[in-house]
């Protein structure tokens, strides 16, 4: 069980050796501690998303919206405008809805039925976070460190407990980029038995394809997930031309570009599926829009037309979104937690004190937050002085979860809200671990044992003492991510950044 940030092989031919036990660590997926402090992690991590789920009475912020489509949904298959008694013009994709759909069909139109799927997303997330992080660093306490770490996160904590769409979304996300690090590694392990074996190199790469699966349905939830489809396909063709260049194994760029782009098939065919309802129904929105215009509409064809025409209208009303909303906030607010949202404030009695408070709000645990961007610099400095591809892999995640926004701030102004930020959360939080792994791994001109044993004692004690901050800071805002009775001046205390966060 190793502690440290171990180094990675960068040429498969010079270094068999290093490269078999790399291999090793691969095939030793089923390791018993790691899958012990998976455990452990994850059941903390549902006892906190579940625990009182139910507290917060009706519906929180835009639960309006998404518990009541899906509940419309379970009874006539698509999303529904009760008013006009006719399909309702919505303008995300279904597959949240749908999964918000089937806590609902266990639990009934309930806080618990609509709120029970986005748990279930939550603690899925820090599940498969902690497996990545370990397929990433081969240490179990690194990928302890980033299951807890997203386990006492305050955002996480909130977005799972809530029924909004964006915890599928970065569910998915996570997942997508698993496959990913799963189909580089394995595509390593073919070219290495080719090497050994005289036999071909890895033929059908079925991880790049589940990476497909997994972004179809990502896009299912969130149009957003394309932002990560390029970033994760120029990883995908990075790593494999450099594999290929380490191992002397001839090989054609358009073999690579070809499965990219069946990956790409796969993940349209995937997306496609979520829209199921509405193709075998006749009651969508703009179901039937060129029959009703008196244009032609073949079969499939022109359902398909229909379809995208529904998404040119979506398209239009998501880039004119400008209206202003008192908890809006711009993406280079959101690491820095410049404007939380503020999801709950009923009226409260039963702390105790004349005046009580009861609160959810949108905002990550500061500690964990804060330290992001001293995080990402360190990372870049890493991937550079080290040239880890995990730094890259890890910052292309950073980027591509963030950077868009920007982008659609600046050249249209577009309203947006700080949870846009959770499909990045992972690769925050990833970088984060990284920089507690370099911390914990003595410098290289540290030869001696002492010495190592020494600076490897320092790091890894501060390491462990910034996780025990960052749990003190989730426990002290607890009262205000799942909306407990607490005083006024203890809710007053918690508003570190004034009006900010009020």
């Amino acid at each position: 069980m190793t502690t440290t940030l171990a180094p990675e092989p960068t040429t498969l031919r010079a270094v068999p050796d290093i490269v078999r036990r790399r291999l090793a660590t691969l095939d030793n997926w089923l390791d018993p501690h790691s899958w012990a402090v998976t455990g452990v992690i994850v059941v903390i991590a549902a006892i906190l998303r579940l625990n009182g789920i139910t507290s917060a009475k009706g519906y929180v912020f835009d639960e309006v919206y998404y518990p009541t489509d899906a509940w419309d949904m379970l009874q006539h298959g698509v999303e529904w405008d009760e008013k006009t008694n006719g399909p309702a013009y919505v303008v995300h994709p279904p597959l949240g809805k749908w999964l918000i759909s089937v806590g609902e069909a266990l639990f009934g139109n309930t806080e618990l039925g609509w709120r029970f799927m986005p748990a279930v997303a939550g603690i899925l997330m820090i599940l498969v976070l902690i497996r990545v992080a370990y397929r990433l660093f081969h240490s179990v306490v690194l990928a302890g460190a980033a299951g807890l770490l997203m386990t006492l996160d305050g955002y996480q904590l909130v977005l799972s407990r809530i029924s909004l769409l964006d915890i599928f979304l970065g569910l998915f996300i996570l997942m997508t980029f698993a496959a990913v690090v799963l189909d580089r590694d394995h595509y390593r392990r073919g070219l290495l038995r080719a090497l050994e074996t005289g036999g071909d190199p890895p033929r059908v790469p079925w991880w790049l394809l589940t990476s497909g699966v997994m972004l179809g349905l990502a896009c299912g939830v969130k149009w957003s997930a394309l932002f990560f489809a390029p970033f994760f396909a120029a990883l995908v063709l990075v790593w494999r031309i450099q594999a290929r260049r380490s191992a002397g194994v001839p090989g054609r760029i358009g073999r690579d570009l070809g499965w990219l782009i069946l990956t790409l098939g796969v993940a349209l065919v995937v997306y496609l599926a979520t829209w199921t309802g509405w193709f075998v129904t006749d009651t969508g929105y703009f179901r039937h829009d060129r029959a009703r215009n008196g244009r032609d509409e073949p079969p499939v064809i022109g359902a398909l037309m229909n379809l995208w025409h529904y998404h040119r209208m979506a398209y239009e009303f998501h880039s004119g979104l400008t209206s202003k909303h008192p908890y809006q906030s711009w993406p280079w607010q959101w690491l820095l937690l410049g404007r939380p949202v503020n999801f709950y404030w009923p009226s409260a009695t039963g702390c105790g004190a004349p005046s009580c408070v009861r609160q959810i709000l949108l905002l990550g645990t500061p500690v964990l937050w804060w330290s992001f961007l001293p995080a990402l610099a360190a990372l870049t400095w890493f991937g550079i002085a080290r040239r880890d591809w995990r730094a890259w892999a890890i910052g292309t995640g950073v980027v591509a979860g963030l950077l868009p926004w920007f982008y659609y701030a600046i050249k249209d102004g577009r309203t947006m809200f700080s949870f846009y930020a959770l499909p990045a959360l992972p690769f925050l939080i990833l970088a984060v671990v990284y920089v507690l792994g370099a911390i914990m791994t003595p410098p290289e001109g540290v030869t001696t044992g002492a010495a190592r044993s020494d600076r490897q004692m320092i790091g890894t004690i501060a390491a462990a003492a910034y996780v025990v901050l960052v749990a003190l800071c989730f426990a002290y805002f607890y009262p205000i991510f799942v909306g407990s009775s607490i005083p006024y001046d203890s809710w007053s205390q918690r508003m570190w950044l004034g009006s900010r966060w009020i």
